[in-house]
Order: C-alpha cells, then sequence, then structure tokens
C-alpha cells in the first residue's frame, strides 16, 4: 500500500502534532521522575499520549529504573518489551502498580 501524496500544509500540520505529542510525553515523563504524579495515575489515564506510550519507556521514567530493570520487570510481569500503555491488561495494570507503586511516589 503507497503512502498518501500530503500537501506542504498538511505535512506542516503533522509535524505540528508530532511536536505537541512530543512535548506532552516529556511533561508526563518529568512529572513521573520529580515524584508529581505516580504510575497508577499514568495507567488510568486515558489520554492518547499516555495510551500510545510503550511501556518500557514509561518504565524508565519513574525514579531508579533503568533499560535493564524495567526489562526485567516486565518479563516477570509477562509484558512484552513492544507493549503500549493502551494495550496493558488490567492484570497487568494491577501488577505493575503493586510492584512499582510506592517507588512512583
Amino acid at each position: 500500500m503507497a503512502l498518501p501524496q500530503l500537501s506542504n500544509d498538511q505535512k506542516l500540520e503533522a509535524l505540528k502534532r508530532a511536536q505537541a505529542i512530543r512535548r506532552e510525553r516529556s511533561n508526563l515523563r518529568s512529572r513521573l521522575k520529580r515524584g508529581e504524579t505516580t504510575l497508577e495515575e499514568v495507567l488510568m489515564d486515558t489520554d492518547p499520549v499516555t495510551a500510545r506510550m510503550k511501556v518500557a519507556y514509561l518504565l524508565r521514567s519513574l525514579p531508579r529504573i533503568g533499560k535493564v530493570k524495567a526489562k526485567k520487570i516486565m518479563e516477570e510481569i509477562g509484558i512484552d518489551e513492544s507493549r503500549r500503555v493502551k494495550g496493558l491488561g488490567r492484570r497487568q495494570r494491577e501488577a505493575l502498580v503493586s510492584r512499582l507503586g510506592s517507588k512512583a511516589m
């Protein structure tokens, strides 16, 4: 399937939307790092920016969680590394919150 041909105005609009999403994602990660929001709040959020974020990327936003620890946690819970927040099941969300809830505050 070929990609649609976009006009310059459409390309500019798409670029602006992408920049806004990146900015919101960055703000969310900063709030998590500073402890202004919790992992539970983020996982229960229905915001499209949050929903499309990869779980591994979200976990690495938490204090003292890096790539290796995030991968280990996801393996233990049974979350594929390509999974996005909106694709998590109820049990997976609960397992993440019970495992990391106190670290995310």
